[in-house]
């Protein structure tokens, strides 16, 4: 199973929420080439070398073996020790290991919650038999979101990868902002383009994070049909205290814990009614402009 969506549109909150019911094993970003989360070949035995790396039937000589090991939840411990050393990756080594062995002794699924296979989902889709969920999130809270952190998209990292473009033609209006400075600009722009193609992407399943946040527990059961999970009691009471209760203390993002995944527990409602912080109105309609299709 994959959940996935661009950063900063709930994938990890979604992919703890499904997690609830004990039923899969969560794998955080094994696409991030960042070090942590990523780069375990423990967990996906590939090199991942770009942000939003694409994966389809032509590349797939490496990545379909590599993914089809973690789906299976067959952990690579030799190669893990040999690539990282550090007493946190030691670690990781042991809690992921370990999940992964009780998980596939117990016939647990696993669950990829990765924001950087969101291009490549329909391959995760067709030729791994994956259930997959994109989330999208309205377009001006998900540029406030990163507007908030200082992120910026390098649309090189996209227009560098020759099977993208060419499956994808429409990322080819991204060249205009290579290079800007223009933030906002930018963040909409990878929103209405991913948008655009999660629209055209067979297979997979598109959520809306608002719809999530406004009405957790019944959206979240319709997820858990979807995914064929069973919804029991345990799940309902998680999801419910994770969902309804006071915001985790700290700042609005946060690596947390071995598993490095953003997701805290928050009230969902509350949390949409404060959406669009730090844009101001012109900012606001900018936005509402730039994306609209």
């Amino acid at each position: 199973m994959l959940v996935t969506g661009l950063p900063r549109s709930g994938t990890s909150w979604t992919g703890k929420m499904l997690a609830a019911g004990d039923d899969l094993v969560y794998v955080n970003e094994p696409l991030n080439p960042q070090h942590p989360p990523g780069r375990c070949p423990g967990v996906l035995r590939a090199e991942v070398t770009h942000r939003f790396q694409y994966i389809c039937d032509d590349n797939a000589a490496t990545w379909l073996p590599a993914f089809r090991d973690t789906v299976a939840l067959r952990y690579r411990w030799l190669p893990e020790l040999r690539a990282n050393h550090s007493p946190y990756d030691l670690a990781r080594l042991v809690r992921h290991g370990t999940a992964f062995a009780l998980g596939r002794l117990a016939g647990r699924r696993a669950l990829l919650d990765d924001p950087f296979a969101v291009l490549s989902a329909g391959w995760f889709a067709r030729r791994l038999g994956c259930r997959v969920i994109a989330l999208v999130r309205d377009p001006v809270s998900f540029v406030a979101s990163w507007h908030r952190l200082g992120w910026t998209v390098y649309f090189h990292e996209l227009l560098e990868q020759p099977l993208l473009v060419r499956d994808h033609p429409g990322l080819l209006e991204l060249r205009a902002l290579v290079g800007s400075q223009d933030r906002i600009a930018k963040a909409a722009a990878l929103w209405r383009v991913t948008r655009s193609i999660l629209a055209r992407t067979p297979g997979i399943l598109v959520a809306s994070y608002e719809s999530l946040a406004a009405d957790p527990l019944p959206r979240f059961r319709d997820l858990y049909d979807h995914a064929g999970l069973p919804w029991t009691p345990a799940a309902e009471r998680r999801i419910l205290r994770a969902c309804t209760g006071p915001p985790a203390p700290g700042k609005g993002f946060a690596w947390s814990g071995l598993s490095r995944t953003a997701y805290r527990p928050m009230d969902s409602r509350r949390a949409l009614r404060d959406a669009a912080r730090g844009l101001t109105p012109e900012d606001v309609a900018r936005v509402r402009a730039l994306t609209a299709t």
